[in-house]
Order: C-alpha cells, then structure tokens, then sequence
C-alpha cells in the first residue's frame, strides 16, 4: 500500500513538471515568433500634403543682352579737300542737318559759278536755235529754203536742247558737292569726337576716312537670344492675348536701374547649332543713360498674369525619363500621379499638366512611398512653399 502511494506521488510530480515545460516553451516559441515579424497590421505612414492653388502670376526669364542703338550714323567725307572747320564739341547733342565739319569749300562754289555759266550760254543758243527752227519752219512751207536746211535747223534745235539739259545736270552736280562740303547731320542724336582735326586733307572713295558718328539714343534696342522654347510659348500667349506685345525688363549688371519695354522682334529662324533665337527688345531711352554696346540682363515675361500651378520641387519624383507626384484620394492612400513640369521659380516648379485645382499631394518622403501605400494626410502649411504673387515678378533662371 505504502509502495503504491508512493508511486503516484512520483507520477504527479512528473505530470506537473511536464505541465510547466511545455507551457514554458510555448511561452518562450511565442515570444520568439513575435520577435522574429510574425505579421501584424501595418501602420499608416503620416505624410505632409498640400492642395493645389493656382495663382495668378507672370514668369519671367532672365536672359543675357547688349544694348545696340536703333539710329546710327557713321559720318565720311564725300568730297575730297581740307578740313577749314570742326563746329561741334565731343559728345554735343545735335540735331539733324546741323553743319558738323566744313571742307574748304571755295574749288566747288567755282564749279558751281562754272556749271551756272555754261547753262546760261546753253540757255541762250537753245534760244536761238528755237528761233530759227521756228522761221525755218514757215518758209519750208512756202518752198523758200531747202528741206535740207529745214533739216539742219532742226538738228541744230535738238542739240540745243540737249545741251541746256546737260548744264542743268552739271549745275546741280556741282551743287551737290558744294552742299557736300558741308558735311550735316544725317540724323539727330549724339555726336562723337572728332577723329580727324581742322587743317588735314582728306579723300573720297572706298577708303575715305571715318570723320566721326552720331547715335539716337532716345529709344535703344537690346538683342539677346532665347531657346526654341521660350520663343514658342512667347508667340503662343501672344496670340491669345491679341497680339498684345510681349513685356521685357532691362536691369543693368549693377542691378540699380531698371527699364521696361516690349519684345520688337524675333529672327526669321533658330540657330540649329545653339537651338536659339535672336530677339530684339526697345526701350524708351529719355534720360540717354544707356549707351550701345552695354550689357545688360534681360527679363522676358508673358503677355499677362495667368493662372497657373507651381509645385515645391521635393514634391517631384523623377521616373527614368518621366515626372510624377503623389496625390492623396479619398480613401488615404499614395496614387501614382505623372506630371509635365516647365520652369523653375525660386524652388518649385510649374506644373503644365497632370494636376488640376483642389487636388491634394504629397510633399515630403516620396522616397519611401509606393502606389497604393495607406497614408495619414497631414496638411503643414508651414512648410508649405507659397507660390510668388504676380506683384512679385517670378523670375526662373536662364536655360
């Protein structure tokens, strides 16, 4: 009796022992199947997101221009002699048809008296013989002279004619290189300096020297040159604006002055080479403070303010050779959205095609977002990039 109690005392305390071994190793398998990413339910990613606002805003492009005059006007003698007077001062304001230099005008008024001269006596036998054709001319008709008297008289009429036609050329020649004697303003604007002085001779011809030049600089002109581009999306919005003429600025390399004025025109073709197009801008130039030949920058802007959409570019994903944003639906989770982008302004970017107004994207951590992802939205608007207001002028770098 003692033998069989002591044998189920034995056989409890090993079923209790097995008891706490097992439960003991299924509480530690658990622990490690935890431990080791037994499947739970994800958590959703918090992402920041902002809703597309379009804005009303002009872009302008900077661009590199020099200023070139639009009148211009080298000054070369076109009748020899020697310089008897210099009658402007370097750098003087004149105005058109003011003498600038006189060449020794004496030999040409000869000429002049010469040529008057000899029309006076052309003149005179014109006359004459005008007379006798006329006489000849009645007593051919009764058979008093001979038809070929008749003949001469005529001939003689004719040829004295011609020659009063011929001083009369001769006078006015000679008229000319008397007024060319005294060498005018061809146009009105800023005379140079003197190149050559009083007392020197000089010569006519292909190599006639240059005496000085003149330059209108109350409008000027800026020639700069654009990609395909920006020309096409410039022809574009004028014509939709009715043929309004495209705005430019002009800041000076010191950034002080600025001067608006409008796109004159474009070249009649693109450089293949460059992939450019030389433009050409006008300024009012009132205060004569730019002069040809300066640098300047060049802002092209559109013919007006437009509504458009611009994106942070962290916002942007680049897809090989593809763009996309990811929108946040209905539903909290990333779509997969490709967009067409076009300039840059100040960090973000303007957004051709592909979003529309009141959609919701995903600014921050794209990279660790797929399609069909669950996101909590978060809307921070103080990170947000505001777009630039259109008082502000955006301006995207040159490209």
């Amino acid at each position: 009796m003692k033998k069989t109690k002591h044998i189920w005392i034995i056989f409890l305390v090993t079923a209790v022992t097995l008891g706490a071994g097992v439960k003991f190793y299924t509480d530690q398998h658990n622990a490690v199947a935890s431990e080791e990413g037994t499947p739970t339910a994800p958590q959703a990613m918090v992402v920041e997101i902002t809703q597309i606002t379009p804005q009303n805003i002009q872009i302008w492009k900077n661009f590199s221009g020099h200023v070139v005059a639009v009148d211009h006007a080298e000054i070369r003698p076109q009748v020899s002699g020697r310089i008897t007077e210099i009658r402007f001062e370097d750098g003087q304001t004149v105005k058109k048809a003011d003498i600038l230099i006189v060449i020794d005008p004496r030999p040409y008024q000869a000429a002049l008296n010469q040529a008057t001269a000899a029309l006076n006596v052309a003149i005179t036998q014109a006359s004459l013989a005008e007379k006798e054709y006329k006489r000849a001319k009645k007593l051919i008709k009764s058979e008093a002279i001979s038809q070929g008297l008749f003949d001469e008289r005529a001939n003689k009429r004719g040829s004295a004619i011609a020659n009063v036609t011929g001083a009369k050329a001769a006078v006015e020649s000679a008229q000319i290189n008397l007024d060319y004697a005294y060498i005018k303003a061809p146009i009105s604007g800023k005379v140079s300096r003197a190149e050559i002085t009083k007392g020197n001779l000089i010569q006519t011809g292909a190599s006639a020297p240059l005496l000085t030049s003149i330059v209108n600089n109350e409008r000027v002109y800026v020639d700069f040159e654009v990609d395909e581009r920006t020309y096409l999306g410039s022809v574009k919005s004028k014509a939709s604006d009715n043929n309004t003429k495209t705005p430019v600025r002009l800041v000076l390399l010191d950034g002080e002055l600025e001067y608006n004025g409008v796109v004159d025109s474009f070249d009649n073709r693109i450089n293949p080479s460059s992939g450019t197009i030389r433009a050409r801008a006008i300024f009012e130039n009132k205060d004569k403070f730019l002069l040809p030949g300066m640098s300047v920058s060049i802002l092209l802007g559109d013919t007006g303010n437009h509504k458009k959409i611009l994106v942070s570019e962290r916002a942007i994903g680049t897809d090989q050779d593809r763009k996309f944003v990811y929108t946040v639906n209905g539903d909290s989770t990333a779509k997969y959205r490709e967009v067409k982008i076009g300039e840059s302004i100040n960090g973000q970017r303007v957004i051709l095609s592909g979003l529309k107004e009141g959609e919701k994207i995903i600014t921050r951590g794209l990279v660790r977002i797929r399609p069909g992802m669950a996101v909590t939205p978060q809307e921070n608007k103080d990170t947000a990039e505001p777009p630039p207001s259109s008082e502000d002028h955006a301006v995207s770098g040159e490209e």
